[in-house]
């Protein structure tokens, strides 16, 4: 049995042309013309200017190797207080502190790679100038400061997209790979685990009692956005959180599950699971339908290797050699399919994108909204211990449809 699965293409280079999406006004329901609005007025030669703020895992890790092998793109402020890292990797950048970047005249677009509770003051100050905006997971740490930040994008006509880089990963091209083949028959179960083994609680902000702070904050947005990029909208929550390590002080496990009609999704992370670390014991993510299973065992690489110094236009770059495995139901038999290779530049080539042609963003601030929204309500759960609906109104529901629709 064979199985197609699509890169995306070209790599690196930019994303496939689809309807244009200019804007949305939800207090109205109607589609807004602002694609023009969209361009900075001081972009010149096609080339975007980049302020970077924040340097260190996720900054250094994920947004600088992206940004310096995107076409287009060029980092010429850095918000930093690590000014010897920044100019070992960006020595004609300037440094300077967040606050000054998010005003730079030589930046045309802000990307906030903070600590949590900063998102919001950052891309709203960024916004305010009249920056594009990208923001790092989670969007913010509440839904009132999304849908403020979407606000403030629109009377300000500018560009704001969520790095939600884990869409771009090999486990979750071939997921949905899988969905789209229908092989499964009808899909009515996912399950995704994002489990390490950190027993040892660290004194850092995301492990100290805070705003934004937890595993699940870390790590919900992530397993939350895959859903909705899967399977669209869910009618309801439930979730359970807990305390396991000791000396722990935020919550290190979570099970939170997404209600459809028929469909059930299982998000799962953990920091006491040790098989979490390799290929071994139970899969990262799961599909079962009305005709077969699915399920994919080792995890994408491209973190490690990125961590290790290799950057994405490096030959080998995001090939994930662990394939899934499809059970079929009738007989048992079993077959490997090759996982696709992993590459998350496509998401700030379609930032580039957006920005300079007026093309839809790839991630938008509605789908933001979207995720904070059942981020929120997932809390509150399991706070209460029961099932809560999705806490979006009609227009923002819509809202995140046209966005949705707009940027496949």
């Amino acid at each position: 049995m064979q199985i197609i699965v699509q890169d995306f293409e070209p790599r690196g280079e930019g994303v496939e042309s689809g309807p244009r999406f200019d804007g949305y006004d939800g207090s109205e329901g109607r589609m807004t013309g602002n694609r023009d609005a969209l361009r900075a007025g001081e972009i010149r030669a096609g080339e975007i200017r980049v302020g970077l703020i924040g340097y260190g895992f996720a900054g250094r890790t994920f947004h600088a190797p992206l940004l310096r092998t995107v076409p287009g793109l060029k980092v010429t402020v850095v918000g930093s207080t690590r000014r010897d890292a920044v100019q070992a990797d960006f020595p004609e950048a300037a440094v300077c502190s967040a606050e000054e970047t998010t005003t730079h005249p030589d930046v045309d677009l802000v990307v906030v790679a903070t600590p949590n509770d900063s998102h919001f003051p950052l891309a709203a100050a960024a916004l305010r100038a009249g920056k594009h905006v990208v923001v790092d997971k989670p969007f913010t740490v509440t839904l009132a400061e999304a849908r403020e930040l979407v606000r403030i994008a629109r009377e300000n006509d500018r560009l704001l997209s969520v790095f939600q880089n884990r869409r771009w990963y090999s486990e979750v091209l071939a997921t949905k790979a899988m969905v789209q083949s229908g092989v499964l028959g009808d899909i009515v179960h996912y399950e995704c685990h994002m489990d390490r083994f950190r027993p040892n609680v660290r004194q850092r902000w995301r492990e100290n009692p805070g705003v934004g702070a937890g595993l699940w904050f870390d790590l919900g947005p992530h397993l939350i956005d895959q859903a909705l990029h899967l399977f669209g909208m869910p009618n309801s929550v439930n979730a359970n959180f807990a305390i396991q390590r000791d000396g722990g002080q935020t919550d290190d496990w979570a099970h939170v599950q997404l209600n459809y009609d028929r469909l059930r999704v299982v998000m799962q992370a953990s920091l006491l699971v040790a098989w979490g670390q390799g290929t071994g014991g139970g899969p990262r993510s799961a599909l079962h339908g009305t005709r077969a299973s699915w399920a994919k065992f080792g995890g994408d690489v491209q973190e490690p290797q990125l961590m290790a110094g290799m950057l994405p236009d490096q030959p080998g770059f995001g090939v994930d050699a662990d394939p899934g495995v499809l059970y079929d139901g009738d007989t048992g038999e079993e077959t490997k399919i090759p996982a696709p290779v992993g590459d998350q530049r496509p998401y700030y080539a379609g930032v580039r994108d957006a920005i300079l042609e007026g093309r839809p963003a790839p991630i938008s601030g509605e789908h933001g909204v979207a995720v904070m929204a059942i981020l929120e309500a997932s809390f509150e759960s399991g706070r209460l211990g029961q099932v809560l609906a999705i806490p979006l109104t009609p227009a923002e529901r819509a809202a995140w449809e046209h966005a949705n629709a707009a940027a496949r």
